[in-house]
């Protein structure tokens, strides 16, 4: 029992390399170019023309980074099964997992925040342009 033990454990350790080399360049992308990129999105412009060519700029940066999420996501649940195994030699190998496990779930979390906040000042900009037209339209009517 013990020797299959073992074995299953190195068979996780080989697995693992497999998920950190993929995990690498996924937490790679998030550090130099992810965070930038919403760090780059916190401030929203003030126009309606702006903002919309905000959220067409960050809509082609969410396919990009949606997809680094989907890849990390899936390299960690390939590691679930890591979950019953306890054995001291496996200790770090977990811990690694939960750092890139963390890292994925804030920036994921973070791209999500940041994908509705922009949606929502949108839809807020183009009901005040309509409403300032209609104010407008108002205005000329009663001067008339």
């Amino acid at each position: 029992m013990l020797s299959n033990q073992r074995i299953q454990e190195l068979e996780l350790v080989m697995e693992f390399e497999k998920v950190e080399e993929c995990f690498k360049e996924v937490s790679s992308w998030i550090e130099n170019v992810g965070r930038k990129r919403l760090k780059e999105m916190v401030n929203l412009d003030d126009s309606l023309e702006m903002l919309l060519q905000t959220q067409k700029q960050f809509r082609e940066f969410d396919l990009v980074a949606s997809e680094y999420c989907r890849r990390g996501q899936e390299a960690l649940k390939r590691m679930d099964r890591w979950e019953d195994f306890s054995s001291v030699d496996v200790h770090s190998y977990r811990v690694k997992l939960q750092s890139y496990r963390d890292q994925l779930e804030e920036f994921c979390t973070q791209l999500d925040e940041n994908r509705h906040r922009i949606c929502e000042t949108v839809r807020l900009y183009e009901f005040f342009d309509k409403v300032r037209q209609g104010t407008c339209c108002m205005e000329e009517g009663v001067k008339s």
